[in-house]
């Protein structure tokens, strides 16, 4: 089985690589990858059964945190039933939206601000360096340049140093990190491709 499966692996990636470049190849890769959205549909539908059972058990069984994992189902079922009835482009939809779930990503960045601020300053006590200094100043320009300033737009934060940081600085590293990803992912799917890795078998 193993090997039915790294054959069938190799074959499918080989067909769908070919499709880009050979263009009588084109319906057979809009085929292929029809197949793989159908198949990551599953793949989520899985999931959200699994974020149903997970917080059922720990209610049954009546385990630390039970009350969250209510809450985590209650606002799922509720969730879906405004989908399903209202759709996705109702105004109310997108106004229960807008007052909870943005709220809570808005909640979410805060902490993340937070804990940053807050990892930079261990980092700084226990490993001092100049890399160090420069993370912990930065964060602390770019929490400053964000927020609301009772005396203003002090020597330019909003007005130059946080675009700058953020659109010359943070897309250099962005850009950066994207190239690494790439390279990673081509040298991955070569090697899938080449059988040495077998990410599709279990164990």
């Amino acid at each position: 089985m193993r090997a039915v499966a790294l054959a069938l692996a190799v074959v499918t990636g080989l067909l769908i690589l070919a499709g880009y470049f050979v263009p009588p190849l084109s319906g057979l890769l809009s085929i292929l990858l029809n197949w793989a959205i159908i198949v990551a549909g599953s793949a989520t539908i899985v999931g959200v059964f699994n974020l149903i059972l997970v917080p059922g058990t720990r209610i049954q069984n009546r385990e630390k945190g039970g009350a969250y994992s209510a809450l985590l189902l209650v606002s799922l079922f509720a969730t879906f039933i405004f989908g399903l009835a209202l759709g996705p482009d109702h105004p109310e939809m997108r106004r229960l939206i807008g007052v909870i779930v943005v709220p809570v990503e808005s909640s979410l960045m805060a902490l993340l601000a937070v804990s940053l601020l807050y990892g930079a300053m261990r980092l700084l006590r226990r490993r001092a360096g100049v890399m160090s200094v420069v993370f912990l100043a930065t964060a602390v320009l770019m929490l400053v340049a964000s927020a609301t300033l009772p005396f203003g737009d002090a020597i330019g934060l909003h007005s130059f140093i946080r675009p700058w940081v953020q659109h010359v600085l943070s897309l250099g590293g962005a850009r950066g990190m994207l190239l690494g990803i790439a390279l990673g992912t081509l040298v991955t799917g070569l090697r899938v491709l080449l059988g040495e890795e077998r990410p599709y078998e279990a164990g």
